[in-house]
């Protein structure tokens, strides 16, 4: 592998050759602005050092260690932004923010900002945020959240930081943030266009429209292209310079002086207003988007030419040189300083050693001991707690509740025990949730704890992430399970892979309960009646609680939320609608639905453990397994059975992750014949996982599955047609007894 050894060695660029070209000629202008000219050597070195490490990384590259080339030349003037905020103010930064991290690093001593960049573009298992995983701009030292190149996604987070900060001093909530925090989230232009980046900025400035506190920072760098295709002049401006709710800041990225001066007022402003605000920043983006690009296929020769006059590395160069700080041979010698230093660290790093496990890279998506969790779940908030949220009358002493009522109890036991725990989502404050589930929760645990938001999934799931990280414990509710459709990349790309790309440095723990499932008798259609789960089991890392009886709801709920608190676990709770208000089982009248509410000395019996499941009646003849909706057709199903001679045992997995296999199959191999049955879909379904579960734990019985047809669910009576029956489920059983 090739080492530099005598002269440095230099990609071939024609950025850094107009630098140096340009550079040589520098002569000093008359000039009267003032200058910290300490300050501005201290920007430069940083902007020096982020070009110089988007020309290492292509070096890396070449050497056959380097990973990833989208590099920041061009918007070095990011660096400024950096000198001109606190060091404790939360930053979410834009893949082109290298300069804002070297010099953010450069302000907290210890911190090496240069090798720590060319350790993940070598994707070095040393490398102090991710261990190797990503190449992110992010260390919690720094106040620097880890963000991978996913466009836009880290902007709800950002709004969930800036809301978090007010809400956890108002809540008296330790934060990592100081109170006077303000949260600096950066994008590029053309990520300013991303659905998700509209939808963010709209809930920063619908809540400050409200006047509820939101001290977040917008830094748009705007270079004009995104890729190949360019964004329209004028657009960024024109769409934020006059927007309700959100003051607009613009300034020339590419000047030092103006961009460290405007971000200076913008930072007072926010941090004064508690109101958010954005800073349009014009730049530049050299070197293309990254090393394998080629501007040329798609940029006229001009253009590409007026953004090399307008390096903000030049730039910086000349304000320097005009205030005699430094001359043009010092400024050629820094710069080939600068690199010589820059690719020194490169060449060590190629030997840094990778990950070369599969254990070593999921490590971090892996539970702590079980034991915690467990502890914790079975830990009951204090008398006075409990009585202050109740009063004299404690759900225990209730009598038998539905499952929406013991999901409330459970959510009031959460808070009384939990002072950073927030229950928040469309309709659950003020009306208490579409199905009543979360009613009177306001007025027991205060406004503050239990409130509305605004009509975006996205949104919702943004508040959580920023919160987790701000020292709150979320409880998000998303109305239905088809409209967590909208939001998905917020659970996969931002919540669930934090602690990947961080190596657990970084988490964001929280429960998401979604009200999920079919069986509504027709009403809603598809939108009201969904049971597509696949695209949450193929999440790394989370817990997916699906219960179905109202004493397992609160259990698990309870585990659900000390897995988040213990574990910093992402955690979806799916709750059967169609079971909400669900009293009877078998006949009318028989209140089989009903479960009473555990007290507290009873939380160790009922506890229900992460990935176990629960089992009825002894059957010997047939095994059902099921979850859900599933749950209540298997035992009405059993019941009919066990007239004609069938002696079945239903197991509830209750957890579609982790799957309860030790459960699954012990039951299994009681009776050796198997039968799933599956709410959700024949593609894509739970069945598909526990199957395989069964045949690669040695399984040799017999196994068939009903689950519901491969379409989306229609209005009416024809809703039947498409989703598990009780006949087919009682047909299944027969056949499968009968071969």
């Amino acid at each position: 592998m090739h080492r530099p050894s005598g002269e440095t060695p230099r990609v071939e660029d024609a950025t850094d050759t107009h630098f140096l070209q340009a550079a040589a000629h520098l002569t000093p202008r008359e000039t009267v602005t003032p200058l910290d000219t300490d300050q501005a050597m201290r920007i430069f070195d940083a902007q020096l050092a982020s070009r110089h490490l988007d020309l290492a990384a292509r070096w890396m590259q070449a050497q056959g260690r380097g990973y990833y080339t989208i590099g920041s030349a061009g918007h070095e003037g990011n660096a400024a932004v950096a000198a001109a905020l606190r060091p404790t103010d939360p930053a979410l930064l834009h893949y082109r923010s290298g300069a804002f991290y070297l010099a953010r690093a450069a302000q907290i001593a210890g911190h090496d900002g240069i090798r720590d960049v060319l350790l993940g573009v070598a994707a070095a298992a040393s490398e102090p945020m991710s261990h190797g995983r990503h190449k992110v701009f992010g260390h919690p030292d720094l106040a620097i959240l880890p963000q991978t190149s996913t466009i836009a996604s880290h902007l709800p987070r950002a709004v969930g930081v800036a809301f978090a900060i007010e809400r956890a001093k108002k809540l008296k909530v330790h934060s990592p943030w100081p109170t006077d925090a303000i949260a600096v989230c950066s994008l590029g232009d053309a990520s300013a266009n991303h659905s998700t980046a509209v939808g963010a900025i709209n809930a920063a400035a619908h809540a400050s429209f409200q006047g509820l506190p939101m001290p977040l920072l917008l830094v748009c760098e705007d270079n004009g292209i995104g890729i190949s295709v360019p964004t329209p002049q004028g657009w960024i401006a024109a769409t934020y310079g006059d927007r309700a709710g959100l003051r607009y800041f613009s300034a020339d990225g590419c000047d030092l002086s103006e961009t460290l001066a405007v971000t200076q007022d913008a930072g007072a402003w926010v941090r004064r207003h508690r109101a958010p605000a954005f800073l349009h920043l014009r730049t530049v983006r050299l070197m293309g988007h990254a090393g394998s690009d080629v501007e040329a296929a798609y940029r006229t020769p001009a253009a590409i030419q007026a953004d090399l006059a307008r390096d903000p590395l030049l730039a910086t160069a000349q304000l320097l040189v005009d205030h005699l700080v430094l001359t043009a041979a010092d400024v050629v010698r820094t710069y080939e300083a600068k690199r010589a230093e820059v690719i020194a660290v490169a060449a060590q790093v190629l030997d840094e050693k990778p990950l070369v496990s599969r254990a070593e890279v999921v490590a971090p998506l892996l539970p702590g001991p079980p034991e915690r969790v467990d502890r914790l779940a079975i830990q009951p908030p204090s008398n006075e707690a409990r009585h202050k949220a109740f009063g004299d009358r404690l759900p225990e002493d209730e009598g038998p509740l539905t499952l929406a009522q013991s999901i409330n109890r459970a959510l009031a036991d959460v808070l009384a025990g939990y002072p950073e725990a927030v229950v928040f989502g469309e309709d659950v404050g003020h009306k208490g949730g579409v199905y009543g589930v979360t009613r009177g929760l306001a007025k027991k645990a205060g406004r503050a704890r239990v409130f509305d938001t605004l009509l975006d999934e996205q949104s919702v799931l943004g508040l959580a992430l920023g919160g987790a990280v701000t020292g709150l414990l979320p409880i998000p509710e998303v109305e239905y399970l088809a409209y967590l459709h909208n939001a998905e990349d917020q659970l996969r790309g931002e919540a669930a892979s934090l602690a990947f790309f961080s190596d657990r440095q970084c988490l964001n723990p929280m429960v998401l309960r979604v009200a999920s499932y079919g069986y509504q008798k027709g009403f809603g259609g598809h939108f009201h009646n969904d049971s597509s789960v696949a695209v949450l089991r193929d999440i790394p890392g989370i817990v997916i609680a699906s219960p179905a009886r109202p004493a397992d709801a609160a259990a698990m709920l309870r585990s659900c939320v000390a897995a988040a608190k213990t574990d910093g676990r992402v955690c979806v709770f799916l709750e059967p609608i169609a079971r909400y208000h669900t009293r009877d089982l078998h006949q009318d009248g028989d209140n089989g639905w009903l479960d009473p509410y555990a007290a507290p000395s009873d939380w160790v019996a009922a506890h229900v453990p992460l990935g176990r499941g629960r089992t009825y009646g002894q059957g010997k003849d047939l095994t059902i397994v099921t979850f859900a909706n599933g749950l209540y057709l298997s035992l009405r199903a059993a019941q009919r059975l066990e007239r004609d001679g069938i002696h079945a045992r239903v197991l509830d997995v209750r957890w579609l992750a982790p799957l309860p296999v030790e459960d699954l199959l012990r039951e299994a191999r009681v009776t050796g014949k198997v039968l799933v049955v599956d709410e959700t879909r024949s593609t894509g379904g739970v069945s598909e996982g526990v199957i395989t579960a069964l045949v690669e734990s040695g399984f040799d019985g017999e196994v068939a599955r009903v689950a519901s047809a491969d379409s989306y669910v229609p209005l009416g009576d024809a809703a039947e047609l498409v989703l598990v029956s009780q006949d087919d489920i009682e047909r299944a059983a027969r056949t499968l007894i009968r071969d």
